[in-house]
């Protein structure tokens, strides 16, 4: 029904120009239902304006095509014919947009009088029956806007957009500042005219869960530009760029445990960059997204993505991943038919019991374990010996004991500067200062005194992080984090899993985060792998696996770390 092809939206501003939609094309068929998401100031709203004709003082070029009709190459008269009867649109502020001196019944007969043709008689029996239609109370006919709740004057307004009964409606943040019985009651509204009606819809909000539940394809639009198009449940469940990733994990109702991160950085200001609309907040950036635009297309079976490196890379591939340990005339299997992956920027939770063969796992991936079989890839490479580890952005490991993983004869700065030496990184006094960067990065003084400490004067807590310090002072794409909370008192336990989430979400890193903790796990994970005798017995987004556990011991894990309380509400939910 609606086909848009290089719409490109520029408004004038009076020092420069703002491109809010930048080179759009997509499409929405005959009954379908497609979400738009993003940021605040993405061009949503702007793209939703263009499709309605109802932006002034900009320039627009490309197509708006309608069964074939070029809307933006026909004049206002003809447009008004299409307005209303053939494509509706619902608004987000119903205050701005309602007329503050006319009662509500007069605002929704004005479309069917102009549009439509009714007489007054009919308009007036058909607003009536649109109120009721939409859950209000047909006397709300002679009340005024100020007077009716948010979710009142929103019902009022879908009346009204439907009221010359449009073949194509739009809906602009439906459920703002609505409280959730308000919000569900709007959605359950929508989709049951729909149902009755039959209208193809374009939804924008800022609800993933509205969009989840309302529509069956999903565009992730970025400073004016889609950057992901797909299926909307695989995309939620599976997003493929890191700008789509970052709008889910920020969302509350994907992650109720969570804590929340918001994408770092801030929208560029310049719009009409030549280069792709998220480069300065990727974590996988590289030197031609700054100056050359990824084009939108298929990386799978109906799933467009616009990245030049394909969606989020996958850092890490574990294939078959065997160990057994010899004991005397004992063979004890520590590790059995592992598969794993992690992608860039993400952080992956390994959860199971004490000796369910984690550790075993986490020093197999850095070469402190030899593996009886399996293969590990690192950026596409198969990992052979320290290659990763003795290597600026490679893959570091963050060890349980701190006490253990640092020499206690060695001074602060010594520690963190060892990796450095072993590369023999630049000159001393640069590793010096890269070093000093990394102390203050794990939360630790740089004063002269504390560097020449001995890692023996340090407390627990103190040594785990001057241990995250020479971890992180290569720059790595990956940090393994193994049980690194363990031996902490619970508020230095939060404090540095705090500062370390903190760290990821600032560096872009991607991180391994071994614990036995569920309550911590679900703090900070993007997916989750559960381990059980030395096998993945359960994977998939930590969404899922704390909110709807399927395998038994997952389920029996969750059981022992949940108060019955909270394991009835989990079930309820």
């Amino acid at each position: 029904m609606l086909e848009i092809k290089d719409l490109t939206v520029t408004y004038h501003t009076n020092t420069s120009l703002v491109c809010a939609v930048n080179n759009v094309s997509f499409s929405v068929k005959k009954g379908e239902s497609v979400g738009i998401m993003g940021e605040s100031g993405c061009g949503k709203t702007t793209l939703a304006m263009a499709v309605m004709g109802l932006i002034q003082d900009a320039d627009i070029s490309g197509k708006i095509l309608f069964n074939n009709d070029n809307l933006l190459a026909i004049p206002e008269k003809k447009l008004n014919q299409y307005r209303w009867k053939k494509i509706a649109i619902v608004f987000q502020n119903s205050l701005e947009v309602f007329n503050p001196v006319l009662t509500i019944g007069e605002q929704i007969i004005e479309p069917m009088r102009t549009h439509a043709a009714l007489s007054l008689k009919k308009a007036d029996i058909r607003m009536r029956y649109l109120l009721e239609l939409t859950g209000l109370d047909p006397e709300w006919a002679n009340g005024y806007p100020h007077q009716m709740s948010g979710g009142m004057r929103q019902r009022a307004l879908i009346a009204m957009a439907i009221s010359c009964d449009p073949k194509f409606l739009i809906i602009d943040e439906p459920t703002t500042s609505l409280d959730p019985e308000s919000r569900d009651s709007i959605l359950r509204l929508i989709k049951e005219l729909q149902k009755r009606i039959g209208f193809s819809l374009i939804m924008i909000s800022h609800n993933l869960s509205a969009l989840r539940e309302m529509t069956s394809t999903v565009m992730t639009m970025c400073c004016g530009q889609i950057v992901e198009q797909g299926i909307t449940a695989d995309v939620m469940r599976n997003p493929m760029h890191c700008y789509t990733r970052g709008l889910i994990d920020a969302s509350p109702d994907f992650f109720k445990y969570k804590d929340l991160w918001g994408i770092r950085g801030t929208i560029p200001q310049n719009t009409q960059s030549n280069g792709c609309a998220f480069y300065s907040r990727c974590c996988q950036a590289g030197e031609n997204c700054k100056n050359q635009r990824p084009i939108l297309q298929y990386v799978s079976v109906e799933r467009k993505v616009a990245c030049h490196k394909g969606g989020i890379e996958t850092l890490l591939e574990v294939y078959g991943i065997q160990k057994t340990y010899l004991l005397k005339d004992r063979k004890i299997p520590a590790v059995k038919d592992v598969d794993l992956n992690i992608k860039s920027g993400e952080i992956v939770a390994l959860i199971g019991k004490s000796g369910s063969g984690k550790s075993s796992l986490a020093h197999i991936l850095v070469n402190l374990l030899s593996p009886d079989k399996g293969e590990i890839f690192f950026m596409g490479k198969k990992v052979k010996g320290f290659k990763v580890t003795k290597k600026i952005g490679g893959m570091q490991i963050v060890f349980q004991d701190p006490f253990s993983s640092t020499s206690h004869r060695m001074r602060v700065l010594d520690v963190v500067n060892e990796p450095l030496d072993i590369m023999k990184w630049k000159t001393a006094e640069e590793r010096n200062i890269k070093s000093m960067a990394a102390i203050s990065m794990a939360g630790l003084p740089c004063s002269d005194d504390f560097l020449q400490r001995y890692a023996h004067t340090l407390s627990g807590g103190q040594r785990q992080r001057l241990s995250m310090a020479r971890a992180l002072v290569t720059g790595p794409r990956l940090l393994i984090a193994d049980e690194v909370t363990s031996m902490l008192d619970p508020s230095s336990s939060a404090n540095l899993l705090r500062e370390l989430k903190g760290l990821q979400n600032i560096h872009g890193f991607s991180m391994l985060y071994i614990t036995h903790d569920f309550h911590l796990a679900r703090k900070v994970a993007n997916r989750a792998y559960v381990m059980s005798e030395g096998r993945i017995v359960e994977s998939g987004p930590s969404f899922e696996i704390f909110e709807r556990p399927v395998h038994p011991v997952t389920i029996s894990l969750m059981n022992s770390s949940f108060s019955k309380k909270e394991q009835k509400k989990r079930k309820k939910g």
